[in-house]
């Protein structure tokens, strides 16, 4: 199923993927009710990406902030192997993982990507972070998991205590990941962020679910407009989402 955003700037028309049923339905629904119609593009980031999809955001003021608004749920995450933050993705806004473990998409904000085209040592360098960062993001969990122990040790001063109970926590990283496939960049993301290009470091955090198929000109466009503070774009660049039968 196709949508059409028409901007002030240009038409943009989005493939809405079935691997994500939840997004795909939810956005089809608010398109369809006309939810968009009226808002603009409240945070573009050049080389980044653009996003909309605030209600307050109808009728904008001038110089006011946007991006807190939307309707009274969120989306369960959708986030699948294989879908990348290539360049003209459609993704889900989201708040962060310290309020959102699960990584609920918001129910209807939206951005699509423009990101960088990666170099080959880009990827490399990029790969082996991405790969830290997983595995300390799973070693933070299990530490947050013996919290109390590591305090009463710490009261205690048992430094060879905090030291074994490291080396298990590690161990136990190590085999987590394992068993979970972390890793850096796959030889297909590689492939696509040095050719088409996007934002690679989002993998895996937010929900894609969909991309651009005609108006990736306008698209950048967007994400070229000057801001004002907030990332705003100082001309408003408003919206309107309609279903393309």
């Amino acid at each position: 199923m196709n949508v059409k955003i028409s901007t002030t700037l240009g038409d943009i028309i989005v493939r809405l993927y079935d691997e994500t049923p939840l997004h795909r339905d939810n956005f089809l629904k608010l398109a369809k009710e006309g939810y968009y119609d009226g808002t603009i593009f409240h945070r573009v980031i050049k080389n980044f990406m653009i996003q909309g999809g605030d209600p307050d955001s109808k009728n904008p003021a001038p110089g006011a902030h946007y991006g807190t608004g939307g309707p009274d749920y969120t989306i369960e995450a959708e986030i699948k192997d294989g879908i990348y933050h290539k360049r003209g993705a459609l993704a889900a806004a989201r708040q962060g993982d310290e309020v959102n473990p699960e990584r609920r998409s918001s129910g209807s904000q939206f951005y699509i990507v423009w990101g960088d085209v990666y170099k080959e040592g880009q990827l490399g360098q990029l790969s082996k972070q991405l790969e830290m960062q997983a595995q300390q993001g799973i070693f933070n969990k299990l530490v947050a998991g013996h919290r109390a122990e590591i305090l009463q040790m710490r009261k205690n001063r048992d430094q060879s205590g905090l030291m074994e109970l490291q080396e298990k926590l590690i161990a136990e990283t190590e085999k987590i990941a394992k068993e979970q496939g972390v890793g850096g960049l796959t030889e297909e993301q590689k492939q696509i962020y040095s050719t088409v290009g996007g934002t690679p470091h989002l993998d895996g955090q937010y929900t894609v679910f969909g991309e651009v198929t005609e108006g990736l000109d306008v698209v950048e466009m967007i994400q070229q407009a000057a801001t004002q503070p907030g990332d705003r774009p100082v001309d408003d660049i408003v919206m309107k989402v309609t279903v393309v039968e």
